[in-house]
C-alpha cells in the first residue's frame, strides 16, 4: 500500500465516525466490473456497491443522463411538479405493475414509508392505533429506527429499545408459523422475496402463495421488500414476478439508481387511496430531478441490455460454478440463491478468505459469518465468474492449506 492510501485511511480514522469496519483499501475509480485503488491496482467486483451498481462502472450513456440533468435542475422540492420523477414514475409503474410510486433517498426510508402506509391502511378501517405487523426472524429492513423494528434480529436492536411497537416474528417459509402471530390486529405481513443478509434465503412459492391467500381474505396487507433482490437481481425486474402474484406494497432501492441514492415503496391502488394523503409523508430530497434521472435512464438500459436475461444466463453459470465448490471443498456445505444474489455457506467465518481474495484483487462481502455473499453487477459475463472462481478456489485451497 502506498503512503499515499495509507495516509487516507488514517485520516479517515480520525474524522469518521467508526460505524463501519472497512477493508484497508481506498477505491479511486471502476470500468466495467473493475475496480482500481488509489494505487492502480485492479480488482473484479462481485459485490458492485452492494446489489447497486448494476450496470458496471462508468457506463457512458448512464453518465450522460446525469451531467446532462445536472446541467438542468438538480432540485426543486416536492412543491412543485418535475418532469424526470415523472417519467421515473411512469417507468417503474411498468415495470412493475404496481399503481402508486412514493420516491425516497434510500431502502430504509422506502420501508419506513411502507410501515407507515400499512397503519394509516389500518387505521382508516377502524380508527384504532394498536394494529400489529409480522416481519421474519433473520430479515434485514435497514437501519432507521421503524426499520430497525421489522428486523428479525435482536442482536441488531437489543442497544437501541424500545423499538416501534407491535411487531411480531415468524419465520420465512414456514407458513403455520405466521398464522400462529395473526391476530384482529394484524394489518401486515413484510418480509424480502429473497433473504440477503439474512443468509440468501429465498422465499418459495408455496408460502408466497399462502401468505398472498391469507392477506387477500383478511385484508391484511402483503409487503415485500425488494430493496436487494429487486431491480433484475433474480432474473425477473423483481422477485416476486416469478411466482405470479402482486404485493400491496413493495420497496426498491440500490440498483434502482445505480448508484444516485435513491429508493421507492410502491402500492396498489386501492391501498393508495385508502392510506396516504397530503401530510402524512414527505421528503425533501425525495424525487428530485437528479435522482429521478438516474433511475428513468437505468430502466431504459435495463431494458435495452435485456439485463434481467443476462443474469438468467450467467446465473445459472455461477450457480454451476459454485455447486462444483461445495463438491470440491469439505469445508463448504452449501449454494443456495437465485441469479446473481447467490451465497455460499461454509463451516466456519469466511472473513479471512474475503480478506485473502481482496489481496488477490477480488471483492467479496458476506452474509452472516459463514456465508460469502455474490452481488455483482448485473452486466458480468461467464468469464468473470471463471476468474472469480478461480481467486477464490486459490483462497480456499491456501487457507485450508495453513489450517493443516
Amino acid at each position: 500500500m502506498s503512503t499515499e492510501m495509507q495516509k487516507y485511511i488514517d485520516e479517515a480514522e480520525q474524522a469518521l465516525l467508526h460505524t463501519y469496519n472497512r477493508y484497508q483499501v481506498v477505491f479511486d475509480k471502476g470500468e466495467g466490473v473493475y475496480l482500481y485503488d488509489m494505487d492502480g491496482k485492479r480488482y473484479l467486483d462481485f459485490v458492485s456497491g452492494i446489489a447497486v451498481f448494476a450496470l458496471g462502472y462508468h457506463n457512458e450513456a448512464y453518465n450522460d443522463a446525469l451531467k446532462s440533468q445536472i446541467d438542468k435542475i438538480i432540485h426543486t422540492s416536492n412543491y412543485y411538479y418535475n418532469v424526470p420523477a415523472i417519467e421515473a414514475a411512469k417507468k417503474i409503474k411498468e415495470i412493475s405493475g404496481m399503481d402508486r410510486v412514493f420516491f425516497t433517498n434510500s431502502g430504509a426510508e422506502a420501508v419506513e414509508g411502507a410501515i407507515k402506509t400499512a397503519r394509516k391502511y389500518a387505521y382508516l378501517k377502524d380508527g384504532k392505533t394498536d394494529h400489529e405487523i409480522i416481519a421474519m426472524n433473520h430479515s434485514f429492513h435497514g437501519r432507521t429506527m421503524g426499520a430497525l423494528s421489522v428486523t428479525g434480529n435482536p442482536h441488531y436492536r437489543e442497544a437501541f429499545e424500545p423499538m416501534i411497537g407491535n411487531i411480531r416474528f415468524a419465520d420465512l417459509n414456514d407458513f403455520d408459523s405466521v398464522m400462529a402471530q395473526v391476530t384482529d390486529k394484524t394489518c401486515a405481513i413484510l418480509f424480502e422475496t429473497v433473504q440477503g443478509e439474512g443468509g440468501i434465503y429465498p422465499a418459495t412459492e408455496e408460502f408466497m402463495r399462502k401468505v398472498r391467500a391469507l392477506c387477500d381474505e383478511r385484508d391484511i396487507l402483503m409487503i415485500l421488500d425488494e430493496i436487494q433482490c429487486g431491480m433484475g437481481r433474480t432474473g425477473t425486474m423483481f422477485a416476486w414476478q416469478r411466482y405470479g402474484i402482486r404485493p400491496d406494497v413493495m420497496t426498491t432501492a440500490k440498483a434502482l439508481g445505480c448508484g444516485v441514492p435513491v429508493g421507492a415503496f410502491l402500492m396498489t391502488e386501492k391501498v393508495g387511496a385508502n392510506s396516504l394523503v397530503a401530510g402524512d409523508h414527505g421528503t425533501t430530497y425525495g424525487g428530485n430531478p437528479l435522482a429521478c434521472a438516474a433511475v428513468s435512464k437505468v430502466i431504459d438500459l435495463f431494458k435495452e441490455q435485456d439485463v434481467p436475461a443476462n443474469v438468467k444466463r450467467v446465473g445459472a453459470y455461477l450457480e454451476e460454478r459454485l455447486c462444483g465448490l461445495v463438491k470440491e471443498f469439505a469445508c463448504v456445505t452449501e449454494r443456495r440463491g437465485v441469479g446473481l444474489l447467490q451465497g455460499l455457506v461454509f463451516d466456519r467465518p469466511v472473513g479471512d478468505i474475503i480478506t485473502l481474495a481482496m489481496e488477490k484483487g477480488l471483492v467479496l462481502i458476506n452474509a452472516g459469518t459463514d456465508i460469502i455473499r455474490f452481488v455483482p453487477p448485473l452486466v458480468i459475463e461467464e468469464k468473470h465468474v471463471d476468474d472469480m472462481i478461480g481467486i477464490l478456489r486459490e483462497c480456499i485451497l491456501q487457507i485450508e492449506g495453513e489450517r493443516r
